[in-house]
């Protein structure tokens, strides 16, 4: 049999040389290293390309794995760069420089997710320095919500599924009486029934739909509900890895949350917009 990395004869009943097998399991490591490196390091790929095309040929490298070892380099460098939180100029332009260097489409940079994680990052560095995000979010198809004359729309998630607490109330007690034959077959009972009124409250599913950030609201649409939440209304929120909750203002006012969203980044865009 012939080895599945160098094609060179690997001996009876193996597929693989050992060494070749070890190759490549270091180029997998080195080579999104290098790149991560790189990138937060230099905007000069030129070094970098040829690094890598040399990792690549001594590793048995295809062309399928490169592309993911090109994903995986920069989601490295996208976690470095968003320790603070934020995607500074100088990091926007090393992250477009490599993207336009290597001609790497936008589809595979944010197959884990990274090039979201850099237009948020962008979006908060904007709204951190008081100014509204331009170009930052591309919209196909119609938009649900109606926005206000000089709202400027921030972000959408879709898919969130919206709870509200309700109230529940049921009767606990117990029952006394007899029953009394009066036909064949036919009973009439008498008697009576104490029970006290228990009130239970619990977060319950109203919707499903799309939920959105502009510079003044929040907005939830779905084909049953759509909710306009002003800033200037919200007296609390809870923040949660895949939701957010908010409490608004008023006496009736009922506890929500949004599940199914970036918690940290929608608490940080209305604590932000809510101080404006």
């Amino acid at each position: 049999m012939t080895c599945k990395f160098c094609g060179q004869p690997a001996g009876f009943l193996r597929s693989v040389h050992k060494e070749c097998e070890l190759a490549h399991s270091n180029a997998l490591i080195s080579i999104p290293n290098e790149i991560s490196k790189s990138i937060t390091s230099t905007s000069d790929f030129s070094n970098l390309s040829n690094e890598v095309a040399a990792i690549a040929k001594t590793g048995f490298i295809n062309q399928t794995e490169l592309n993911e070892l090109y994903t995986l380099g920069f989601d490295k460098a996208v976690e470095t760069f968003l320790d603070d939180g934020i995607i500074s100029k100088e990091e926007e332009e090393k992250i477009s420089n490599y993207k336009k260097y290597f001609d790497l489409d936008q589809n595979l940079l944010n197959k884990n997710g990274s090039f979201e994680k850099v237009a948020k990052g962008l979006i908060l560095k904007d709204i951190s320095q008081g100014k509204l995000p331009e170009n930052r979010l591309n919209i196909s198809g119609n938009s649900p919500f109606l926005l206000d004359k000089g709202e400027t729309l921030i972000w959408i998630f879709q898919t969130v599924e919206f709870y509200e607490q309700r109230s529940k109330t049921t009767f606990e007690g117990k029952s006394q009486g007899i029953s009394i034959k009066i036909a064949k077959g036919v009973y009439y009972r008498t008697g009576q029934f104490k029970g006290n009124p228990v009130t239970t409250t619990q977060m319950t599913l109203i919707a499903n739909g799309m939920f959105a950030l502009t510079n003044k609201n929040i907005y939830f649409a779905s084909a049953s509900k759509s909710i306009k939440i002003p800033y200037a209304k919200l007296i609390s929120m809870t923040q949660y890895s895949d939701g957010i909750g908010l409490q608004k203002d008023g006496a009736s006012a009922k506890p929500q949350i949004f599940k199914g969203l970036d918690g940290w980044f929608t608490y940080n865009i209305i604590s932000n917009l809510k101080n404006v």
